[in-house]
């Protein structure tokens, strides 16, 4: 197995961090890298969404994946048993990824020779929809089971967020989610979000999201 780099952030840092934000897409958009910062909670299917997305994207998008946790390997592990890149960054205690840790990363990378970076954001609603990592492009994924009033508790995120996937849509049948009143209570917030049905299980819904994606990419 491909050995894993890990990238240890021993303290966030608070300042600046808007400049920071700035400065990493500036070196990023002049490399041609496109980051995607992908935030959930724990278990809505950030891993399997993102071993989906680069499966159906091109051979030709060199893609690699940073894995943020407080601890542990296991999603990167996940990533490069099934043939990805990816690198993992420790945060150190904190909740979120802020721009200095991309900042790190980027410069311990060959960032030259990467079309895409999707980040794994910590796994929660609340902290990470309150920093710019320096992402092109903010998306969220909301699992069926989580329920459909998620908006109304976690209103932030949802304004925060270009995208929103709506993962596990084969449970619709077993839960009770309304996506006509989930689509209701997330345009309220933010008309323009685009949002992705999908299941990650059966793979049904995913060549849409996987076009955006490819879209924002080339843009």
């Amino acid at each position: 197995m491909t050995e894993i780099k890990l990238i240890e952030i021993g303290e966030e840092i608070h300042s600046d961090n808007k400049k920071t934000a700035a400065d990493v897409r500036s070196i990023l958009t002049k490399s041609g890298t496109f980051l995607l910062n992908l935030m959930a909670s724990p278990g809505a299917g950030k891993t399997s969404l993102i071993m989906n997305t680069l499966s159906g994207l091109s051979n030709q998008t060199r893609a690699l994946v940073i894995e943020a946790d407080i601890d542990s390997l296991v999603d990167a592990e996940k990533i490069v048993q099934a043939g990805a890149r990816a690198v993992q960054i420790h945060t150190g205690g904190f909740c979120h990824v802020n721009a200095g840790m991309i900042m790190k990363t980027v410069h311990s990378l060959n960032i030259d020779e990467i079309d895409l970076l999707i980040l794994e954001n910590v796994g929660n609603l609340i902290c990470p929809a309150q920093v710019d990592t320096g992402a092109h492009a903010n998306a969220m994924i909301l699992s069926v089971p989580e329920g459909d009033d998620k908006p109304l508790k976690y209103p932030l995120m949802f304004r925060s967020c270009e995208v929103l996937v709506v993962n596990k849509i084969d449970y619709l049948k077993m839960e009770d989610f309304d996506m006509e009143k989930l689509k209701d209570r997330v345009w309220k917030l933010n008309p323009d979000m685009k949002i992705f049905e999908l299941s990650c299980k059966t793979g049904e819904g995913l060549d849409p999201w996987v076009g955006w994606l490819r879209n924002r990419i080339r843009l």
